[in-house]
């Protein structure tokens, strides 16, 4: 079994708490050193209690599973031959309600854009190496909505 840590920290400050009126601003870190300004989103909780510059939970949902599903596509092109100069993914989280009532995410859209560096895949080895990064991504293999790949217009 592999673990991973992170550290989330908030601080009233001498905040108001009863009145729900306090900042949901907080920080992330990470096993490196990383620290990440998060809050909730202000589509969840009102400006000025939420923080719009700061990373929020389901954005980072969001580019967890694009950015899982972009190392292993790398990976395996890489190991089929095939030489990606760029990749940009512009992603997309849908919440709503699921089938059992509750709010959650029920789909999140990859549109991902790659340049390829010489000969590119056929649609079909494209295609089979999102396949094949979508079955292996921890992420994907995580979460109970749906991860889909688009074709990038």
């Amino acid at each position: 079994m592999q673990e991973f840590f992170a550290t989330v920290s908030w601080q009233r400050a001498g905040q108001e708490f009863a009145n729900q009126r306090y900042s949901r601003g907080h920080e992330w870190q990470f096993d490196g050193g990383l620290r990440v300004p998060a809050s909730s989103s202000p589509l969840s909780v009102p400006l000025p209690m939420s923080v719009a510059a700061n990373v929020d939970p389901e954005e980072a949902l969001v580019a967890a599973a694009s950015s899982c599903h972009m190392l292993f596509f790398l990976s395996l092109a890489a190991q089929r031959g095939y030489t990606i100069d760029d990749y940009r993914d512009d992603a997309v989280g849908e919440m709503g309600r699921q089938a059992d009532g509750r709010t959650g995410f029920t789909r999140i859209v990859l549109r991902p854009r790659i340049a390829f560096a010489g000969t590119p895949p056929t649609a079909d080895a494209l295609a089979a190496l999102h396949h094949d990064a979508h079955t292996r991504c921890y992420i994907a293999n995580s979460l109970k909505a749906d991860i889909i790949v688009e074709e990038a217009s």
